[in-house]
């Protein structure tokens, strides 16, 4: 019997997904085209810490939201200091902004990022401990036009995947001044409700979580629950019809939901989001809204601001509901090398090296397969052209430049080849 300790193996934290080859190409891919249509957009990138202080996310999510008081993975540091890993992007955003005093410059200040968020949830499908999104935040100004652009631009992000069995969720959540006086409504039919303990105080803190409550039993008893949508202020209500003016005008399919409620405190005004059926119960692929009022509470200027966060876990699910397949992800590379011998491996290696810098996508076989075997790697890496090199193409000092589509072949002078490759590539 062996002495060797047995160790158990390791797998990835609960509820946190990997992404290998070849599915993690697809997912590379939805970051990328999400990113690439925010950059069209005149989004500039910024790159936000992981962690932060706990208090951000409290004074600026909301000490009452799930996020805040359920969620959050939250811990002391060596310095004893109180830190959170992210479970959502505007707030980092916003702070940022007004460390950095980009809030004092040309106006809306317009920013793209994407990475993990982290929300300590009960997994399931689409629904995940770590979670990756692409979001942007225009922040600034006040302006419905910049509203329907925030949501044209997400609605253009998933049907550049090839998306279209989405729906885009709208409504307006009031503000600072027409709100309160619906919070009163709101509260005066709630107290009425044959509702939990837990409930009422959550009627009570933030009556407009109720109306987010998914068990039967409430939603049975919140058929009646006044709007926020029927007690808007003029100023508000001219604000959503300019907003679903717009996105008539730019051909923007939505649908108004005036029982939408969004996970987060800070939201006022224009609501978003976008809902997949082919998901089941996690049916969210992405959704945001505008913001009056969070900079301030974070201690800068009293700016406004509108965003989103997109998910790039939940849209890779989408595209498999659909059955949509992205065009490019399963070539690895363009050339793949073929040696065959010490000597033609040692020019494989440089021709490689070439083909690379001339910013060509090459990869080679390693060991001693012989040419069946390491061919077998030119159609794992779906590579469009394979380069065979062995004694007869050393002598003649050429290289056997195959087309694996084509299914053509011919020899190429060792000196031309990267010439050649960069016109046909």
């Amino acid at each position: 019997m062996s002495d060797k300790k047995q160790f158990k193996a390791l797998s990835a934290p609960k509820g946190v997904p990997d992404y290998v080859p070849p599915q993690s190409a697809i997912f590379a891919k939805v970051r990328e085209a999400f990113v690439h249509q925010a950059h069209l957009s005149g989004f500039q990138h910024i790159e936000l810490p992981v962690f932060e202080d706990t208090s951000l996310f409290a004074r600026g999510v909301g000490e009452s939201t799930d996020v805040v008081s359920k969620e959050m993975y939250t811990f002391a540091d060596r310095g004893d200091r109180s830190v959170t890993l992210r479970p959502e992007g505007t707030a980092g955003v916003m702070r940022a902004v007004i460390e950095h005093n980009l809030d004092r410059g040309q106006l809306p200040v317009k920013l793209n990022y994407f990475g993990p968020f982290f929300r300590y949830e009960r997994p399931q499908a689409g629904r995940y401990r770590q979670l990756q999104q692409v979001g942007v935040e225009a922040i600034g100004v006040d302006d419905p036009a910049l509203d329907a652009e925030i949501i044209a631009l997400a609605d253009r992000s998933y049907r550049s995947l090839g998306l279209s069995q989405f729906r885009l969720e709208l409504t307006s959540l009031g503000d600072h001044d027409c709100r309160p006086a619906y919070r009163e409504k709101l509260q005066e039919f709630l107290f009425k409700l044959d509702l939990d303990e837990e409930t009422k105080a959550r009627a009570e803190l933030n009556p407009l979580r109720v109306l987010d409550d998914k068990r039967p039993e409430v939603q049975e008893q919140l058929v009646d629950a006044p709007l926020m949508l029927d007690h808007l202020n003029a100023e508000c209500r001219e604000h959503f019809e300019t907003v679903t003016g717009l996105l008539d005008d730019m051909g923007v399919p939505y649908t108004i939901n005036p029982r939408m409620v969004r996970g987060l405190d800070y939201y006022t005004k224009t609501c978003f989001e976008f809902v997949h059926d082919g998901l089941g119960a996690q049916s969210g692929i992405g959704g945001g809204g505008r913001y009056d009022g969070l900079m301030a509470q974070l201690g800068g200027q009293e700016l406004s601001g509108i965003g989103y966060g997109l998910g790039v876990d939940r849209t890779v699910l989408a595209l498999e509901a659909e059955g949509v397949e992205l065009e490019g992800v399963d070539e690895r590379v363009a050339v793949y090398g073929v040696a065959l011998g010490a000597a033609a491996k040692q020019k494989m290696v440089s021709i490689i090296n070439d083909l690379r810098k001339a910013g060509i996508s090459a990869d080679m076989s390693f060991g001693d397969r012989g040419l069946k075997g390491a061919m077998k790697g030119a159609d794992r890496a779906n590579a469009r052209f394979a380069l065979v090199l062995g004694d007869q193409e050393l002598e003649a000092g050429s290289v056997a430049l195959k087309d694996l589509r084509a299914h053509e072949q011919h020899d190429v002078p060792v000196g031309d080849i990267v010439n050649q490759l960069r016109q046909l590539v």
